[in-house]
C-alpha cells in the first residue's frame, strides 16, 4: 500500500521469473550445494574406511562416482526444467501483462503441487474480483439509470409550477388563486417527496453507519406518515384507517421511509379508480411477539405475473407505465431497506380490487444485525 507507482514500475522490470536456463538453476543452487556437500561426506567416507581396513581404494573411482552422481544430477535439472519452461513462460508473459485483467490466467501449466495451487488461487483470487467488480458496475449503473430517471421525473412538477407562475404573471388565474396555491403544494410535494427518495439511496450505500435502534410506536409513524398525504386523499377520495397499536424495535427514520413508499404507492395506484377508496393501516400483534403493519387499499391492483418482479429494480410493471412519478425504485429501495432492518416485506394482491403489502418485525433478527 505505501509503494508508489515508481516503485511498482521498477520492481516489473527486473527479470523475477526468466526463463533463461541459468536463471532455472540460480533457483536451485542451495539444492545442488546440499547435494554436492553429502556426495563428498560419502566419499569421504568411503575413503576413510578403505585406509583403516585391508585393501586399497582408487581415488580415480571415488572421482568417477562423483563425476556420475553429478551426471546424473544434471540430467534430472534438465529434465526438471523442460517440463516447468511452459510454466516459467506463462508466468513471465503474466508479468508482463500485469495491468490485464486475466493476466492471472495465463498461468495454467503448473507442474508441481505447489505450482498448481498457485493455479488455483489466482483462478479463485480473479474469479472473486471480477465477482465483486460486476457488483460494483452493476451499482453504479443502477444508480446512473436512477439518477437520469429522477431528474426526468423532476422536471414534470417544475415545468407546473413554472406554468403557474406564468398564468399568475399574465392575470389569467386572478379567480382561482386559491386552486393555483393547491397545485404549486402538490407539485412541491412530489418534488419533496422526490429528492428523499434520491436521499435514501445515496445513505443506503453506508446504511450501517446511519442506523439508530430504538422502541418506537408504530401507530404514532404510521399516523404521521398517513397525514403527510392528506390532501392527495381528500383530492382523490381516499379514506384512510389505522387499526391497531403496537410498539417495535426499529430504526424509526428508516421505517418511517419504508411507510412513506408504501402509502405512496397505495395513494398513488388508487387515484386511477373513481368513486370513494378506503386505505387500511392494520397493525396486528401474533402469540409469538411478532408485530406486522399490513397496508390494504383498493386500488388497481397488479397482475399475478408481475408480482415476482415488483422488488427488481426499475422495474414499473404495466400499471406503472399508466401512473406518473413511477421510476421503479420504491418497492426495490423498501425491500434492501427491510432486509438489512431484518424485517420481512411481502404483497398480495388482485387486479382491479387492490393490493395489501404486509411488513413484518421480528425482534430476533433486529437483534442479529445490532450484534452485527
Amino acid at each position: 500500500m505505501g509503494r508508489n507507482k515508481t516503485d511498482v514500475e521498477a520492481n516489473t522490470d527486473e527479470p523475477l521469473t526468466a526463463v533463461k536456463p541459468l536463471r532455472y538453476i540460480q533457483d536451485r543452487l542451495s539444492y545442488i550445494a546440499a547435494f554436492a556437500a553429502a556426495l563428498l561426506l560419502s566419499e569421504t567416507a568411503l575413503i576413510l574406511g578403505a585406509l583403516s581396513g585391508p585393501g586399497d581404494v582408487d581415488p580415480r573411482t571415488a572421482v568417477y562416482a562423483g563425476v556420475l552422481a553429478f551426471f546424473c544430477l544434471s540430467l534430472w535439472l534438465g529434465y526438471d526444467y523442460i517440463r516447468q519452461r511452459a510454466y516459467y513462460r506463462q508466468l513471465e508473459e503474466a508479468r508482463r501483462h500485469a495491468s490485464v485483467l486475466d493476466a492471472a490466467l495465463r498461468v495454467r501449466s503448473g507442474v508441481m503441487k505447489d505450482q498448481i495451487a498457485v493455479q488455483q488461487l489466482l483462478q479463485t483470487q480473479y474469479e472473486a474480483y471480477m465477482h465483486e467488480l460486476g457488483g460494483y458496475r452493476r451499482q453504479q449503473e443502477m444508480h446512473h439509470h436512477f439518477i437520469h430517471q429522477w431528474v426526468h421525473q423532476m422536471k414534470t412538477p417544475v415545468a407546473v409550477i413554472d406554468l403557474i407562475v406564468q398564468q399568475a404573471d399574465h392575470g389569467e388565474s386572478a379567480a382561482n388563486t386559491r386552486s393555483d396555491l393547491s397545485s404549486i403544494r402538490e407539485e412541491t410535494e412530489r418534488l419533496t417527496r422526490g429528492l428523499d427518495m434520491m436521499l435514501s439511496t445515496a445513505r443506503l450505500e453506508k446504511f450501517e453507519m446511519d442506523v439508530h435502534i430504538r422502541r418506537i410506536s408504530l401507530h404514532e409513524l404510521v399516523r404521521q406518515v398517513t397525514n403527510t398525504y392528506k390532501r392527495l386523499c381528500i383530492k382523490h377520495s381516499i379514506f384512510p384507517q389505522i387499526i391497531g397499536e403496537a410498539e417495535v424495535e426499529t430504526d424509526e427514520k428508516w421505517i418511517a421511509f419504508v411507510v412513506h413508499q408504501l402509502v405512496g404507492n397505495a395513494v398513488k395506484y388508487s387515484k386511477p379508480k373513481p368513486g370513494t377508496k378506503k386505505l387500511l393501516l392494520q397493525i396486528d400483534r401474533s402469540h409469538e411477539g411478532s408485530v406486522t403493519l399490513h397496508i390494504t387499499d383498493e386500488g388497481i391492483g397488479i397482475a399475478e405475473h408481475e408480482l415476482p418482479r415488483i422488488f427488481d429494480p426499475f422495474y414499473t410493471g404495466q400499471n406503472g407505465r399508466l401512473v406518473e412519478e413511477s421510476t421503479g425504485m420504491g418497492l426495490y429501495l423498501a425491500k434492501q431497506v427491510c432486509s438489512k432492518l431484518g424485517h420481512r416485506l411481502s404483497v398480495k394482491s388482485e387486479p382491479g380490487s387492490g393490493t395489501t403489502i404486509s411488513v413484518s418485525f421480528q425482534a430476533q433478527t433486529l437483534h442479529k444485525l445490532v450484534e452485527e
